[in-house]
C-alpha cells in the first residue's frame, strides 16, 4: 500500500512538482504537465504521449531526447484533460506538426481528441496513435478495441527516434503504427494496488492465486490461476504471445524486443529469474532477442505484478529501437549535444469574467448552491461508487467524482465571487471538474456543464423551457462526445430517460421543480436497471458478464445528482 503522503487529493501535483525538481536535466513544469528542458538544434515533428499518473516512468519520465517532447499528466490513473494534453502540445509545438500517441483507454481517447481538434481548428497539423498492445483487452479480430499497456514505450521509442532523425510527420506516424502494429503485451498480478488515502486496493487477489490480463488502472484480472513458478510464468507468457504474432511475422528466424516489466512491487531480481526463462524459450523457437529490457518501464502504482512485451522488428523499427535516446526514466547510448531550451510558462493565464446581468448573476448563485449538494451527495457515497465499480472497472469511480465536483465547485465558488453568471460559472466548474477528475467521467460531465451553460448565456433568468433544453443539449452532447447509446450500460443509460422525461413534463405544462421530479425518478430507476446490462463499452467492457448483476457506476452517481439537486431548484 502507499504510505507517504500529504493530503491524498494533492498527491499528484505534488509528485509533479517533486519530479520535475529531481529532473530538470531533462524536462521543465507546464501546465497540465512537463515538457523538455532542451531542444535539438533543428525543428523536429513533436511527439507528446500521456495518460493518469501512476505508471512511472510513463509517461513523464519518457520526456526527452530521442523520446517524448512533452507529456500530459492526469491525475492518479485518470486521463489528463483536454485542456492539459492542448497546454502541453502548444508549448511543444516546433512547426513542423504534433503527433500525440497515449493507450487506448475511452476517458484518454475523449481527452486527447478535444485537444485534436482544439489544436487542428488553430491550423496546427496533428495526428495520433493509439497503443493497443494488450492481447487479453479484446480478441484478436477487434485489435482497435485493445488497450494499452507495457507496449506505450514501444511506441513512443519509435516515434521519438523518427523524429529526432528528421522524419515529417507522415513518416513518424506511419513508423509509429508499424511498432504499434507488431507489439503485442500479456500481465499478471498477485495483488492490485492501494491509491494514496483509501482503505484497500482497487481489486484483490485470494492468496496463492494469480490474476491473468489486468489493466494497469487497477482493472482486475480477465482470468484467475494458481501462481506459478518462475519458469512457469515464463512458458506462460511466452507461449501465449507465440500464438497471437501480428500479421507478417512467422517465428522462426524474427528478431524480436522483448520488455519484461514490472508492474510496482516485483522486484529486479525477481524478473531476472523468469526472464532467463524467456530469453531461453524464444531462443529454443528460433527468435532472436535483440536489446531486451527488463524494469520498471510501464508501473501501476504499487501492484506486484509483471508483464511480458514483444516487438517484432523489422530493418528499419530495429534501426530506430536502437538509437539514442535520454530521459529520466530511460536512456540509450548517447544522443547529440542539445541546446537549452526556452523557458515554457508553468501557469495558465486567467481569463476574464464575462459581463453579467443581475438575473444571471442571481441564477449563478443557484448553480452554486447546486455544486454543494453536488458534492455533499458525492462525497457520502464515494466508496459505494467505488465499490461496484471495482467489479468490473478500475474501482476509482468515486474518487475521481470527488475530485471532478469539488474542483467544479471551487470553481464556481471564486468566479460567483466575482459577479460571473450562469454560463461562466458552468463553464469554469466544467473545465476545473475535467482537468481534476480526468478519466471519461470528468470529460462527460464537463460537457453536461458546458450544454447547460450555453443555454442558461450570462444574459438572463432561466424558465423550465430553457432549463430543459439544456438539459436535452447535454444529453445529446454526452452522446455525441462518448460514443455510447442507451444499453451500453453507462452513465447515458441514466442521462436519456432523464432529459427525455424533463423534456416532456415541461412540454405538458409542468413547472421546473415538478418536472425535475419526475425526471430524477426516472433516471433513478433507469440507472438501477442497468444491473441487468451487459458493458459494451468503456473499462468495463473488457470483463464481460462479470459487469451483470452491478449497476453502471455513472450511471448511478448521474441519478444521485439529480436527485441532490433537486432541493436546491425547489428552494430557488
Amino acid at each position: 500500500m502507499t504510505r507517504l503522503f500529504n493530503e491524498p487529493a494533492d498527491f499528484a501535483d505534488e509528485m509533479i512538482a517533486g519530479f520535475v525538481a529531481a529532473a530538470s536535466r531533462w524536462v521543465q513544469a507546464a501546465p497540465g504537465g512537463v515538457v523538455r528542458s532542451t531542444r535539438a538544434p533543428e525543428p523536429t515533428v513533436s511527439l507528446v504521449v500521456g495518460g493518469g499518473s501512476g505508471h512511472y516512468p510513463a509517461f513523464g519520465g519518457l520526456v526527452g531526447p530521442g523520446l517524448a517532447h512533452g507529456a500530459a499528466m492526469g491525475n492518479l490513473f485518470a486521463s489528463p484533460s483536454g485542456t492539459q494534453v492542448y497546454n502541453v502540445a502548444k508549448r511543444t509545438e516546433q512547426g513542423r506538426g504534433i503527433l500525440l500517441s497515449y493507450g487506448n483507454y475511452a476517458g484518454d481517447v475523449l481527452h486527447f481528441g478535444q485537444a485534436q481538434d482544439r489544436l487542428r481548428a488553430e491550423g496546427h497539423d496533428v495526428r495520433t496513435v493509439l497503443v493497443t498492445d494488450d492481447i487479453w483487452s479484446a480478441p484478436a479480430d477487434q485489435i482497435e478495441k485493445r488497450r494499452g499497456i507495457a507496449g506505450d514505450l514501444v511506441v513512443f521509442k519509435v516515434a521519438g527516434a523518427a523524429a529526432e532523425a528528421g522524419h515529417d510527420l507522415d513518416a513518424v506516424e506511419e513508423l509509429a503504427r508499424r511498432a504499434n502494429a507488431r507489439t503485442r503485451s500479456f500481465g499478471v498480478a498477485f495483488s492490485g494496488c492501494t491509491l494514496p488515502g483509501a482503505d484497500e486496493p482497487l481489486f484483490t487477489v485470494p492468496e496463492g492465486r494469480m490474476a491473468v490480463g489486468l489493466g494497469i488502472h487497477g482493472e482486475p484480472g480477465i482470468d484467475e490461476t494458481d501462481i506459478p513458478t518462475a519458469n512457469e510464468l515464463a512458458e506462460m507468457f511466452v507461449e501465449k504471445l507465440l500464438t497471437e504474432l501480428p500479421e507478417g511475422v512467422t517465428v522462426a528466424g524474427s528478431r524480436v524486443v522483448p520488455l519484461l516489466n514490472g508492474l510496482g512491487s516485483v522486484k529486479y531480481e525477481e524478473m531476472f529469474v523468469v526472464f532467463k526463462r524467456v530469453s531461453e524459450l524464444l531462443g529454443e523457437a528460433g527468435v532472436t532477442v535483440v536489446e531486451p529490457e527488463v524494469g520498471e518501464l510501464c508501473t501501476s502504482f504499487d501492484m506486484a505484478g509483471v508483464s511480458l512485451t514483444l516487438f517484432w522488428l523489422d530493418e528499419q523499427l530495429e534501426e530506430l529501437w536502437s538509437a539514442p535516446a535520454d530521459s529520466s526514466g530511460f536512456r540509450k547510448g548517447s544522443v547529440a549535444p542539445q541546446l537549452v531550451a526556452e523557458k515554457v510558462d508553468a501557469e495558465e493565464e486567467a481569463e476574464a469574467i464575462a459581463v453579467a446581468s443581475e438575473e444571471s448573476r442571481a441564477l449563478a448563485a443557484t448553480v452554486l448552491a447546486a455544486l454543494d449538494a453536488v458534492v455533499d451527495v458525492v462525497d457520502a457515497n464515494a466508496e459505494e461508487l467505488g465499490r461496484i465499480d471495482r467489479i468490473a472497472g478500475d474501482g476509482d469511480h468515486g474518487i475521481g467524482m470527488q475530485r471532478g465536483s469539488h474542483a467544479g465547485r471551487d470553481a464556481a465558488r471564486g468566479v460567483v465571487a466575482a459577479g460571473a453568471g450562469a454560463q461562466t460559472t458552468l463553464n469554469r466548474a466544467a473545465e476545473a471538474w475535467s482537468d481534476r477528475a480526468g478519466g471519461t467521467s470528468g470529460a462527460i460531465w464537463a460537457e453536461i456543464l458546458r450544454s447547460l451553460g450555453a443555454e442558461l448565456g450570462d444574459e438572463s433568468a432561466a424558465d423550465a423551457a430553457t432549463v430543459a433544453r439544456g438539459v436535452v443539449a447535454a444529453s445529446d452532447a454526452v452522446m455525441a462526445f462518448g460514443k455510447a447509446k442507451p444499453g451500453d450500460k453507462t452513465m447515458v443509460d441514466a442521462i436519456v430517460p432523464f432529459a427525455e422525461t424533463l423534456a416532456a413534463e415541461v412540454a405538458s405544462g409542468a413547472e421546473t421543480v415538478a418536472a425535475w421530479t419526475t425526471a430524477a425518478a426516472a433516471s433513478e430507476d433507469a440507472a438501477d436497471k442497468t444491473a441487468d446490462l451487459t458493458a459494451k463499452l468503456g473499462r468495463a467492457r473488457s470483463h464481460g458478464d462479470k459487469s451483470q448483476g452491478t449497476p453502471d457506476p455513472g450511471a448511478i452517481s448521474f441519478a444521485l445528482i439529480v436527485a441532490a439537486v433537486l432541493p436546491v431548484l425547489a428552494a430557488s
